[in-house]
């Protein structure tokens, strides 16, 4: 791919990040309609096509390699394109390199334990690129509008004196340092969805037959907090937007740019982890040679010894 074409995909997401310490208004500073400097969808979709072929190599090589892990970190509302960019975005990668996870209720066993620990049993293994289809910043947002979760999780009254969601940022930022210290590259996105953009997609969900079965009524209800996600969101992003895991804010009412714009930011970690294939040492080079020679000596008649060393790119 020619650095012009790829410099222009790392561009789309590069103004996304947001810098640690800013002060933020989810409403007031983001708008979920915008397409940075991306010439509409015909072109979104060429660079997406030329980014998800660039995720897939890395990966390979980042598997290969077998040092560093990604775990991407995908926070939306409702409707607002996560299983979507999911599957665009990784729609190039071998599955046995990438496992996603999605977070729902909470069971008895994981409420037994810390707010972190049903996260921490899906982190990314190393040469792995991890998935959190909503993640452990659930804790410090729909625990935040609904209060009653908190008490479920069996806080202790102390706990939950003083700012709990203070205290909540501030352990989150001191794991995901240490994540990012012991090898696993942190990549979150928002995907910021308008308030219209998300009326018309439950609207979809129920006109359309093949979309009813993603139709939930809570969903509906979830609609009434609409401001107090906006304040969780902010403040979220805010306090937990850091130098080693920073926040990409995604502007989402367009979903082809939405994923554009994820996979510019996963490219561009990928990028710079550079995986390498490792080399083998001489005693597996000796090893290869023996194999070789061995299968070339099982060739069938009229077939040639090695039809890989004579044509290598009809076998890539």
């Amino acid at each position: 791919m020619s650095d012009t074409r790829q410099e222009r995909i790392l561009r789309v997401g590069e103004p996304l990040r947001l810098r640690p310490g800013a002060t933020v208004s989810l409403a007031d500073d983001f708008d979920p309609g915008d397409t940075v400097e991306v010439n509409g969808k015909k072109q979104g979709k060429k660079l997406l096509k030329t980014a998800v072929k660039d995720i897939s190599d890395y990966q390979r090589r980042l598997a290969a390699e077998e040092r560093d892990g990604v775990l991407v970190v995908i926070q939306a509302l409702d409707a607002g394109g996560k299983d979507g960019t999911i599957r665009h975005v990784l729609s190039g990668v071998n599955p046995a390199g990438v496992a996603v996870q999605s977070f729902k209720q909470p069971s008895a066993e994981e409420l037994a334990h810390d707010y972190l620990w049903r996260y921490k049993q899906h982190l990314p293994a190393p040469g792995q690129i991890a998935v959190f289809n909503r993640s452990h910043y659930e804790e410090v947002l729909v625990v935040r509008v609904h209060p009653e979760l908190l008490e479920a999780q069996q806080v202790s009254a102390p706990a939950r004196g003083g700012d709990v969601w203070q205290r909540r940022f501030r352990e989150i930022n001191e794991w995901e340092r240490d994540l990012v210290d012991h090898g696993v590259r942190i990549v979150k996105l928002l995907l910021n969805i308008s308030n219209e953009e998300q009326r018309v997609r439950f609207l979809r969900r129920c006109d359309l037959p093949e979309k009813h079965w993603k139709f939930s009524a809570s969903d509906i209800n979830e609609r009434e907090h609409w401001d107090e996600y906006e304040y969780a969101f902010s403040e979220m992003l805010a306090h937990t937007s850091t130098d080693w895991a920073p926040w990409h804010v995604i502007p989402a009412d367009h979903k082809w740019f939405a994923r554009l714009a994820a996979a510019s930011v996963l490219m561009g970690t990928l990028m710079r982890i550079d995986p390498q294939i490792p080399e083998v040492d001489a005693e597996a080079r000796e090893a290869l040679d023996a194999a070789r020679a061995e299968l070339e000596t099982q060739a069938p008649r009229d077939e040639p010894a090695d039809p890989v060393a004579e044509d290598p790119d009809e076998y890539r």
